[in-house]
């Protein structure tokens, strides 16, 4: 290749890769309205956001893969735990955690009920961007797992098997619905919610309670009554509820598939 062929092939190769960066560019502004659903920002959001960034929220936690790696992502937070369990947290952190004993703190921003509202409604607007599967890990805790738990480790993807256990246990692993981002399966190890081990057992024993006030008749119906209407029976303690309202995310009836609901109560059956 002589001086002047060389010359050309770089100026044809930059103006192609200009030509390129700039249409993509041009391409991703055109989308970020739709993917963002910036028609639906309203004054609400808007404070939310100023109280996020007033409390350096960011500086801990991360949204979209943007912040300080501290502490949990929270781009799909209120998605995963919903509204109820995340104004209960932010009143009061440390009815959650501990330091001794979870080894993870979160101080208290000692908000009102209204920034808490905004706040709140700030990030679920952000969890409905559509982000591509951006992040791709579920809430975590960076740099730690825990015990008996695959906390911190990848979500799984659906199962090729046609075995319904098997796909209600991927499903559980997968995100959405990221069951084990707040439920272990290991005996003892509470996370945001309490461990499923021995569920089957026990779901018997709950229905022969006094307590117990649902409609379910045996367990398999007590497992499906606690995905779709989690308040249905509220486990003891004061992590899980208030005011008579569980802590779960009460939209698994609607966002799931029957046939992922029938998987997933297939393998929680399983955990005796």
């Amino acid at each position: 290749m002589t001086k002047r062929q060389g010359r050309l092939f770089f100026i044809i190769c930059t103006l192609i890769s200009a030509t390129a960066f700039i249409g993509l560019t041009v391409d991703s502004h055109r989308r970020f309205p739709g993917l963002t659903n910036e028609d639906k920002l309203t004054p609400e959001i808007i404070r939310g956001k100023d109280v996020w960034h007033n409390n350096n929220c960011i500086n801990c936690h991360t949204l979209l893969g943007e912040g300080g790696y501290y502490a949990p992502d929270l781009t799909k937070i209120t998605q995963q735990r919903g509204t109820p369990y995340l104004t209960a947290f932010l009143k009061d952190p440390s009815q959650f955690y501990s330091e001794e004993k979870h080894r993870r703190l979160m101080p208290n921003p000692k908000l009102s009920d209204a920034e808490i509202s905004e706040v709140i409604t700030f990030l679920d607007w952000v969890g409905h961007i559509d982000n591509q599967g951006w992040p791709p890990r579920p809430i975590i805790v960076s740099g730690t797992t825990i015990p008996g738990t695959d906390v911190g480790q990848s979500p799984t993807h659906a199962s090729v098997s046609t075995d319904p256990v098997a796909q209600g246990e991927a499903l559980f692993r997968s995100s959405p619905p990221a069951c084990n981002a707040c439920h272990s399966i290991a005996s003892g190890v509470n996370l945001a919610g309490p461990s499923l081990a021995g569920l089957a057992t026990r779901a018997a024993a709950i229905i022969a309670s006094p307590e117990y006030k649902g409609e379910a008749k045996t367990p398999t119906d007590y497992i499906r009554e606690s995905i779709t209407h989690p308040s249905a029976y509220l486990v003891p303690g004061a992590m899980y509820s208030a005011n008579s309202q569980s802590f779960m995310p009460d939209n698994f009836a609607v966002d799931l598939e029957p046939q992922q609901i029938d998987s997933l109560v297939a393998y929680l059956e399983t955990l005796k």
